[in-house]
């Protein structure tokens, strides 16, 4: 006799159980139909729903596809976050996009998506000075009344046309919420400069707020050529006395050794910045920050607890990972 198109049911199942199968495939993944709904309607019980179910897929009735956004490496994203024991850690895919201007505003909208999932209505966003940062206001979307904090004082970088007073201003204005903010230069020619901002009203009220943040977007940067505005802002013998002190990076000012640990410097009674306490006294700080050259500064800074976020791109996270 000819078996010429009949489903084969030989140590397998027949083609009404394959019938009955597709149908319950089709309510559950296309409907959306709960098991107890389906076994109801086709008068069967809910464990042979639950088989049905696992047939369709062994069968390849049902086959499951997972594709990931394009802005987002969401595979290594969980790896890199277990890896580092981090609350949220997200990844650009690689390679990474061409140039720093298209990297900056790739992992400002990754940092901006994250936001609009982390921030509610009476938490208050701390925002320094940083390049990454300043492309962050005109992406925010979607988030609640929250009050921004200026937290640190701004720097003139050629081709970046922002201000930290800048940022917490239309950042503000993009949550609906009160703006702190100070005029004042990330570095001083010297402490007593520094000490002289310090006593000013404007600025007073600025560091009194930074105890009312509970998410802040900051910058890392490696203490290097390159991977830090504050180290190319500086002279040559600043730099080399920094790095002998022991300092392998910084976020918002705060300068910090390979274990994450404050480190006191004559720099540092020059700037208008925030201090290591003061972050990790914060419950939220996402560093954003691309390129290998940071793994050392990354690594350092979480396992000082300076950070609970990261948000980075392809290479610094291959690196990290290794």
């Amino acid at each position: 006799m000819s078996t010429t198109g009949r489903v084969p049911t030989e140590g397998g199942p027949g083609p009404r159980e394959l019938v009955l199968a597709t149908e319950v495939a089709r309510r559950h993944y296309v409907l959306g139909e709960a098991k107890t709904d389906i076994a109801e309607t086709l008068g069967i019980s809910r464990f042979k729903v639950a088989r049905l179910i696992d047939l369709a897929l062994a069968a390849g009735i049902v086959r499951i596809s997972i594709t990931p956004p394009d802005s987002l490496d969401t595979e290594t994203s969980a790896r890199l976050r277990d890896r580092l024991g981090l609350e949220h850690v997200l990844v650009t895919p690689g390679p990474t996009p061409a140039g720093a201007a298209a990297t900056r505003e790739a992992l400002a909208q990754l940092a901006a998506d994250l936001l609009s999932e982390l921030l509610r209505e009476g938490d208050v966003l701390g925002l320094p000075w940083s390049r990454t940062v300043s492309v962050l206001p005109a992406l925010l979307h979607d988030l609640p009344p929250v009050d921004v904090v200026q937290l640190t004082g701004a720097l003139q970088v050629p081709g970046v046309d922002s201000s930290a007073v800048s940022i917490a201003r239309e950042s503000a204005r993009a949550t609906g919420g009160r703006a702190t903010l100070f005029f004042a230069p990330f570095v001083l020619e010297d402490a007593a400069a520094a000490r002289a901002v310090l006593r000013q009203s404007e600025v007073r009220t600025a560091i009194a707020d930074r105890a009312r943040v509970t998410h802040a977007v900051v910058g890392l940067g490696g203490w290097g050529a390159g991977t830090s505005t504050i180290h190319d802002a500086v002279s040559a013998q600043e730099r080399r006395e920094v790095r002998e002190a022991g300092v392998v990076g910084e976020i918002a000012g705060a300068l910090f050794d390979e274990h994450g640990r404050s480190v006191t410097s004559p720099l540092a009674d020059r700037l208008i910045s925030v201090s290591v306490a003061e972050l990790v006294a914060m419950p939220e700080v996402i560093a954003v920050c691309a390129g290998a050259e940071r793994a050392t500064a990354v690594r350092a800074a979480v396992e000082g607890g300076l950070v609970t976020g990261l948000v980075c791109d392809f290479a610094l996270a291959e690196e990290l990972l290794r």
